[in-house]
This record gives structure tokens, C-alpha cells and sequence, in this order.
């Protein structure tokens, strides 16, 4: 066996496990990041993962690999730069164990992360919400689950995986209602509940009568929701709203729209931003500037109280030939 597969090992259980105490979520992603890794390696090469040495993974390599990734699995720009961590994290480890690889260590770790186009947020107004809760049908179990699972998504703002991993016993009901999840970097949060949002909770789990350990939206059987049938709930719902609220036509409605549209909602109400970032569960409050990007309606406002600015009419052309071929290019 060579240094490889001792090394990656020992990744995952002495500094991931260990040192880190890494979420689930990351192992997980470092997993899948090394298993398609080394399965490209090994296609390239003919040898067996296990055989695999650090000459075999040098930086031509690993640049093959993040092109394959875009090219035929047609993976994200983000994607790509998530595998590239992976592989980052990796051989900062093996530069501690393996000094003796420190060139081929330096030219991976050298290797950049793709810059990509970053679009707006997309979000549902007023209007658009209203017709997307209402577009589930109460008279069955599963719409009543639906639209109790997507108001708790627009009123709380909560990750896709924050969810559906809600069991029972995070929605408190009484005085002071909220609920309580688990989210991104295993932080702890609990978000306050309108009465509206109460008053469905409360015959939703009236309806469900499930243990106190039990999801609090399951499927049929009882499982917990994946992420797919989350998304495809919402997208048919959606479809069905279209009828009613023909602007929801342009947009791509998917879990993460709902909590855009929370954050939406909260900037509009004039929520500070600090307590925006800990309602949604955000490390830093730089993250609610893309909701800002988004919205119009406070450029607007901040177009209104400035004065246009006295540009005389005509089309500018540059004084000189050089300036004019820059101006050109």
C-alpha cells in the first residue's frame, strides 16, 4: 500500500474526527469529493485506488479532474471549487506527514479557485407568496402537510435541510411560540412564529400525532422528506399558483426561494441587519448584502432622495486616437 491511502485515511479519522470534529454534512462532501477523485485516477491510470501514490495526483491531474467535473459530469462552477477544498484540505494535512512531497504538495495547493458569474437572488413578493400557500389543497393529508411545511419555510427562513430534519418537539406552540433547529455548522437557533403560522402548526400536528422524536413533516410512510421531494412539492405548487398569480411564471421557485423571500420580507420591514443575519443563521451579517443586490425597491427609494446628476446632451468621443482605441476594446 502506498502513502496515499494511509494519508486519506487518516484525513478523515484524525483530522476530520478528531481535530475538526467535522459536521456529517462536510465528512460526507470530503467523501464524495475523493471517491469520484480516485475513481477519475484510476480510469486514467489502470491502477487500483489503493495503489495510488501522491505522484499520481499531481497538480496536471488534479487540474484534468476539475475540468472533468465542468466538462461531462456538467457540475457547477461551485461545485467545482467545493471538490477543490476537499482536495485543498487534503494535502495541507499531507504537507505535515509527507515533507518529502512538498513540491507536488505546493503546486496542487497553487492551483486557484474558479471565479463564476454571481446572480440575483430570486424571491416571491406579497402576492406571489399568498397564492403559492394557498395553492395546496386542504381537503387531503398531503396538502395540509405542504402548506404548513412551506409557511414555517417563508416565515422562519429555514435551510432545505433545517427543514425536514424538524422533529415534533421543536415546534412550541404556547406562549411565546417558535421553533427550534439544528442548522449549518451545527449551531442552534430557534425562530419566532406568527400567530398565523400558529394557528396551522396546531392543527397540522393535532393531525399528525406523532412522538415527541418523530419529523414533523414526514412522507406517507413516516420517513423524513429528501431534499428532491421538498423541491418538487414546491415546484408543482408553484405550478399550480401560476394560474392564479401569472408573475410566478419567471421565476424558478425552489426551498431556497422561500427563505430568499424571508429575508426579503424582513429587509422590507426594516429589520436590522445584524438580527437578519441571526434569524436566518448567517456567520457573518456581510451575508444579507446579495438581498440587497436583489432589490429594487431600496434602490429606488435611495434614487429618490438623490438629484439626477446635469449631463450635457450628446454622445461622448474621446479627444484622441489612442484614447479612442482604448475606449474601443
Amino acid at each position: 500500500m502506498t502513502a496515499l491511502a494511509p494519508t486519506l485515511e487518516a484525513f478523515f479519522l484524525e483530522r476530520l474526527g478528531r481535530q475538526r470534529n467535522a459536521s456529517p454534512h462536510t465528512v460526507a462532501a470530503y467523501r464524495d469529493a475523493f471517491a469520484l477523485l480516485v475513481t477519475y485516477v484510476q480510469a486514467r491510470t489502470g491502477k487500483a485506488p489503493s495503489r495510488l501514490d501522491f505522484a499520481d495526483l499531481d497538480a496536471s491531474v488534479i487540474g484534468a479532474f476539475l475540468d472533468h467535473l465542468e466538462a461531462d459530469r456538467h457540475n457547477s462552477v461551485r461545485t467545482r471549487n467545493a471538490r477543490l477544498a476537499a482536495v485543498h484540505s487534503l494535502f495541507r494535512y499531507a504537507a505535515l506527514r509527507h515533507p518529502e512531497h512538498a513540491a507536488l504538495i505546493t503546486q496542487v495547493l497553487a492551483i486557484p479557485v474558479k471565479r463564476h458569474e454571481r446572480a440575483l437572488v430570486t424571491f416571491l413578493t406579497e402576492q406571489e407568496a399568498d397564492a403559492l400557500l394557498a395553492a395546496p389543497g386542504t381537503g387531503t393529508w398531503l396538502g395540509r402537510r405542504d402548506r404548513a411545511l412551506m409557511l414555517v419555510a417563508v416565515q422562519c427562513g429555514l435551510r432545505v435541510s433545517e427543514l425536514t430534519g424538524l422533529r415534533c418537539r421543536d415546534a412550541h406552540l404556547g406562549a411565546g411560540a417558535y421553533v427550534r433547529c439544528h442548522g449549518k455548522g451545527r449551531k442552534e437557533r430557534i425562530t419566532p412564529l406568527a400567530q398565523a403560522t400558529v394557528a396551522v402548526l396546531k392543527a397540522w400536528i393535532n393531525e399528525r400525532r406523532g412522538q415527541p422524536d418523530d419529523v414533523l413533516f414526514p412522507t406517507g410512510p413516516g420517513a423524513r422528506l429528501s431534499r428532491d421531494a421538498v423541491a418538487k412539492l414546491i415546484a408543482k405548487h408553484a405550478a399550480t399558483a401560476t394560474l392564479v398569480c401569472p408573475s410566478l411564471a419567471d421565476k424558478e421557485v425552489t426551498p431556497h426561494t422561500l427563505r430568499h423571500t424571508c429575508a426579503m420580507a424582513l429587509i422590507h420591514a426594516g429589520i436590522d441587519e445584524a438580527v437578519i443575519a441571526l434569524w436566518l443563521g448567517h456567520e457573518h451579517t456581510t451575508t444579507t448584502d446579495i438581498y440587497k443586490h436583489a432589490d429594487l425597491t431600496l434602490k429606488e427609494r435611495a434614487l429618490a432622495r438623490t438629484r439626477p446628476p446635469r449631463a450635457a446632451p450628446g454622445r461622448y468621443r474621446p479627444p484622441d486616437d489612442l484614447l479612442a482605441f482604448l475606449e474601443g476594446l
